[in-house]
């Protein structure tokens, strides 16, 4: 005697997902007792808010530092550079819902990237940022190793969008780049490592398991840009992030009546942005700063004009967001959205 077991029904709330053994996982998941999840889930969310008072109280005199350089500044074009920072965290949930094939939902996926931007600051080369929406993907039904490659990427068609505007700009504005002279002995150095990386990238590649792993990621990649409406997302979104928080850095400069033109300005944030990667700090902190305020002196701007900058540009996308950020981002963990 066959028995008909009626299919369950998916939550509007719930991702979109094809695969069966993950909407099984949840439903396992959210039939267990809330009980087994409290205790870890407060304590986490206890230690982001005290983290949270605790950055605040520590670095309370660059904030008031801060503040009270930009009381001079013009309201209007600080107003302006405010607004492009909030739009940054919308562009970032778009770049990565184009970076997946599972329909995310859109208000969680905001506030998730508004509190990784936060998480970010906490954790070096990004791995704050990177496990906070790698968390979420993986509640909202994907496996991790997809997950995982949908953060990747995200993060490589925004280090390539970031590439070729700093090669636009280069081509527009000659001369702002001064890239340091290296000598013989330091290109025969990295010549030979880059030699040596191209083997052992080859005997990693054919090893099976990574062979598979690399296999999965290329098919996501391919169904990214099969899909026009996934790459418009991807790519567009990447492109708006990456022009915002130029935006932004260029609305400081005129708020503080800085004499650097535009193009000059964009072309300094980002290529002091891409330097700080090689020195990774949480959130950029330290190299960023010293990168963007070197790239502005060397553009033409005062020593001291190119600091005012950097902290004005730092309080708007870092000392301002963090706190709330984090907040946000304790309440999640809270609410097991993470």
């Amino acid at each position: 005697m066959s028995a008909q077991v009626a299919a369950p029904k998916r939550g509007a709330g719930n991702c979109a997902t094809s695969h069966d053994g993950a909407a099984d996982e949840r439903r396992r998941i959210a039939a267990q007792p809330a009980e087994r999840f409290a205790p870890w889930q407060t304590v986490v969310a206890l230690v982001m808010a005290v983290g949270a008072v605790g950055l605040a109280a520590r670095h309370w005199p660059v904030l008031d530092s801060g503040v009270d350089r930009l009381a001079v500044a013009d309201r209007s074009w600080l107003l302006l550079a405010a607004l492009l920072t909030l739009l940054t965290w919308g562009c970032a949930a778009l770049a990565q819902q184009g970076a997946v094939g599972e329909v995310l939902p859109a208000g969680r996926l905001v506030t998730v990237q508004f509190a990784a931007s936060a998480a970010n600051h906490l954790l070096p080369a990004g791995l704050g940022a990177g496990a906070v929406n790698l968390r979420f993907l993986m509640r909202c039904g994907l496996a991790s190793g997809r997950a995982a490659t949908a953060l990747a990427v995200k993060s490589t068609a925004g280090a390539v969008v970031r590439i070729a505007l700093i090669a636009v700009l280069a081509l527009a504005c000659p001369g702002v780049l001064r890239l340091p002279s290296v000598g013989g002995p330091k290109l025969l150095v990295g010549a030979l490592a880059a030699g040596a990386a191209v083997p052992l990238a080859v005997l990693l590649a054919r090893r099976t398991r990574l062979r598979r792993a690399m296999a999965c990621a290329a098919a996501d990649v391919r169904a990214v840009h099969e899909n026009p409406r996934r790459a418009a997302a991807l790519w567009g979104g990447s492109l708006a992030f990456a022009t915002l928080h130029t935006g932004v850095v260029i609305a400081v400069v005129h708020a503080l009546d800085v004499p650097l033109p535009a193009g000059r300005v964009a072309l300094a944030y980002l290529a002091a942005s891409s330097a700080a990667v090689l020195l990774p700090t949480p959130g950029g902190l330290g190299s960023l700063d010293a990168a963007l305020a070197w790239a502005l002196t060397t553009a033409g701007a005062p020593g001291s004009a190119s600091v005012s900058v950097v902290l004005g540009y730092r309080l708007l996308t870092v000392w301002l967001p963090l706190v709330p950020g984090l907040l946000v981002l304790a309440g999640l963990v809270r609410s097991r959205a993470l």
